[in-house]
């Protein structure tokens, strides 16, 4: 199930950063509380989105993240590599990390009203 779940994630990520040119990475920095947070955001809305085209109750509950929680995804994905000087391969290792984790503790309806207003900070 959770397999399945994070499929996606690794889909998304790695469609939206086929076009990042392939050179190899300098030593990544280390995240920060911001990064990290992103990352975790991302990691929910791909969850929920995930859930949502699977009619899952629990996240039937929140808005529509099909779309903006995909670009939302997109971009960060490509932020965090720019900042922090990991490859796609990398971002996509911890992406599936956070979500796994999110998954397992049951933390993704916890975080959920934080990321919704990061969400629309950003503008997407």
């Amino acid at each position: 199930m959770l397999t399945s779940l994070l499929a996606p994630i690794a889909a998304v990520a790695a469609l939206a950063l086929q076009a990042a040119p392939a050179v190899p990475a300098p030593t990544p920095e280390p995240m920060t509380q911001e990064q990290r947070a992103l990352l975790r955001c991302s990691a929910a809305f791909a969850l929920v989105a995930n859930g949502q085209a699977n009619s899952d109750p629990e996240a039937t509950r929140w808005p529509d993240l099909g779309t903006r929680g995909r670009e939302f995804f997109v971009r960060t994905m490509a932020q965090l590599m720019d900042q922090t000087g990991l490859d796609r391969a990398g971002i996509s290792r911890i992406a599936e990390e956070h979500a796994r984790t999110l998954s397992a503790r049951g933390e993704v309806g916890k975080i959920m009203p934080s990321c919704l207003l990061m969400l629309e900070a950003s503008g997407v």
